[in-house]
């Protein structure tokens, strides 16, 4: 639905000659001339600057974007990041394996159990661990119970900034029905730290599971009535649809990732494409656009929640009973009654706290689906309980770099619109 339209002079009052005799009205600077042709305009623009962030609510945090407009019209756009940067990647580097954990949920606080969990898959990886099948189904079910967690946010935000505040109300009272089951579970509602080397913190407490059944039943009730209220709405089409439209091939050279990759028209998905924790045995679609713009994105998050439903309910009924951390004193602190009654347990508890997890010489690159795209984990080690090195792939970082490109062209107003539909968090881009 095109927002343009065409303004000319209807009915305008004729004009009379010294003589008396009529004279045509002569056609102003950017009216449509009707005998036949555009007048053009007699005034030029001059370009100007407008700084937008980074203290602006529109931004989703500290971000600046410097924009080149002519009139309306944005020729440039330079994004500027780096005011919540947090050093976590170096820090990592004095802090043991298991001390890194808390750093990891700081990154994507809308998503947090979903970077505990990719951090654990990959020293686990460089350590040879097989996990629990208890522990491997439990984590599924956090990944995807903090997809949904994230996409309401994103959600909810965006619709404010496309001038509808109803759906925020119901997307944050979904919300609050996740943080209820992250505090039931971690004792916390956004930094977690759920995963431990080997396992998780804890076994799930009593009724967890019963909860979490409950919302997968109910969400979907929320999402239809948010699906009522603006994917049909006119105002919604005309701010979303053609606005910062990028096709296949431009998302894959701009290194696109997640819903923003799928929305142009790219099925990729690590969940398909490189499976782990047996995703490949969930029957899941995963939704991709056709015109890679506003609209498209909207719409593949949109079908990602009801997809991740149909995720989450395979895995509450296969979640099997037994133990959640594995069976090795290499990883796994001994249960307390063992740590009095038995001298070798006690010596494991000691070494454990006190040195920490060592990891052998080596290095693993570990990559799963985020809720905004491809996150990876990359460790180095050297046989020693801290990472040499400790980097990571962002996907709200590659994302942010194609915001130049996505609003050249574009309207100021669409500029909002375009930043909301990217999804990032600076979090991780400023680590």
């Amino acid at each position: 639905m095109s927002r343009r339209t065409v303004e000319y002079v209807v009915g305008r009052s004729p004009q009379l000659g010294v003589d008396g005799s009529l004279v045509e009205a002569p056609v102003l600077p950017g009216e449509l001339d009707l005998s036949g042709g555009t007048a053009e305009p007699e005034l030029d623009s001059e370009r100007m600057l407008l700084n937008l962030g980074p203290q602006h609510p529109a931004t989703h945090g500290v971000l600046r974007l410097v924009l080149e407009l002519e009139g309306e019209t944005v020729r440039r756009c330079i994004p500027h990041i780096g005011y919540l940067h947090s050093g976590f990647e170096k820090q990592g580097e004095y802090r043991t394996w298991n001390q890194i954990i808390p750093l990891t949920d700081r990154m994507d606080y809308l998503a947090p159990l979903i970077y505990n969990c990719a951090f654990a898959m990959s020293v686990e990886q460089l350590m040879g661990i097989q996990v629990t099948e208890r522990c491997k189904v439990l984590r599924v079910m956090c990944m995807e119970l903090d997809r949904i967690f994230s996409h309401l946010l994103w959600l909810g935000t965006t619709a404010i900034d496309g001038g509808a505040i109803t759906p925020f109300f119901y997307c944050f009272q979904e919300r609050e029905r996740i943080y209820k089951l992250h505090e039931a579970f971690t004792g916390q509602r956004i930094t977690t730290s759920a995963t431990r080397i080997g396992g998780m913190m804890a076994d799930l407490p009593e009724g967890w599971t019963d909860e979490l059944q409950h919302f997968v039943n109910t969400l979907s009730h929320t999402l239809d009535e948010v699906d009522r209220l603006l994917t049909a709405n006119s105002i919604w089409i005309g701010r979303n649809q053609g606005v910062g439209a990028m096709g296949p091939q431009d998302a894959i050279n701009h290194g696109l990732s997640g819903p923003n990759l799928r929305a142009s028209g790219v099925a990729y998905d690590v969940r398909k494409d490189n499976p782990y924790y047996d995703y490949e045995t969930y029957d899941f679609d995963v939704p991709v656009g056709e015109h890679g713009d506003c609209y498209d994105r909207y719409l593949v998050r949109f079908e990602e929640m009801r997809q991740s439903l149909r995720i989450l309910q395979q895995a509450l009924d296969r979640f099997p009973d037994g133990p959640i951390n594995v069976d090795d004193p290499r990883v796994t602190l001994p249960g307390k009654a063992d740590c009095m009654n038995d001298m070798e347990s006690m010596i494991h508890h000691f070494k454990l706290v006190v040195e920490g997890v060592k990891a052998p010489p080596g290095d693993c690159y570990f990559p799963v689906e985020s809720s905004k795209g491809e996150l990876s984990m990359y460790v180095v080690a050297d046989g020693g309980s801290k990472p040499v090195r400790w980097r990571v792939r962002p996907p709200s970082f590659v994302n942010l770099s194609a915001i130049s490109k996505l609003v050249e062209g574009s309207l100021l107003a669409d500029v909002i619109m375009v930043n909301a539909s990217l999804d990032i968090v600076l979090g991780e881009i400023d680590r």
